[in-house]
Order: structure tokens, then C-alpha cells, then sequence
């Protein structure tokens, strides 16, 4: 699948209710949070209601990459040093 927007949105959707309209609404108000403009959020979304339930997830994850905290405060401190 090609990216249409080359961001992804620091989210991690593991444990989230998996009604579709709860997974898209959680997508844009981190997207928006995060300084994505409203036409980038609808792009995601409008690919993501082009298919089934199985193409909305991989739309999804395809712009969602949590991160590991704990990667980040390793991090800060290698470049400290």
C-alpha cells in the first residue's frame, strides 16, 4: 500500500475498542494534536473507508508508530554525552 501522507501519528492503537468509527476518531484527534493539517487527516481517512474493516486496520498502522519511551530517554542521554 502507498503512503499518501509521508508523517506517521506517535500512536499506539493495541487495546483500543476496535469499533471503526472509535479507531478513526482516536487517528484524527492525534493526527490534529500532533500538527497534521485537516487535509492530510482526511486523506488517511477517506483510504481507510475505501475497503473493509481489514483495510481500515492497515490503513491505520500504516500511519500510526508508537514510540518507546523508554527508547527516547536513551536517546537524550547518548546525545548528551
Amino acid at each position: 500500500m502507498k503512503k499518501l501522507v509521508n508523517k506517521t501519528v506517535n500512536l499506539d492503537l493495541s487495546g483500543t475498542d476496535g469499533n471503526a468509527f472509535v479507531l478513526l476518531g482516536k487517528f484524527g484527534r492525534e493526527a490534529r494534536r500532533q500538527g497534521w493539517t485537516h487535509q492530510e487527516i482526511d486523506l488517511v481517512v477517506e483510504e481507510c473507508k475505501k475497503g473493509d474493516y481489514d483495510h481500515l486496520l492497515a490503513t491505520l498502522l500504516l500511519y500510526c508508530e508508537p514510540s518507546d519511551e523508554n527508547d527516547s530517554e536513551y536517546s537524550e542521554i547518548e546525545n548528551q554525552e
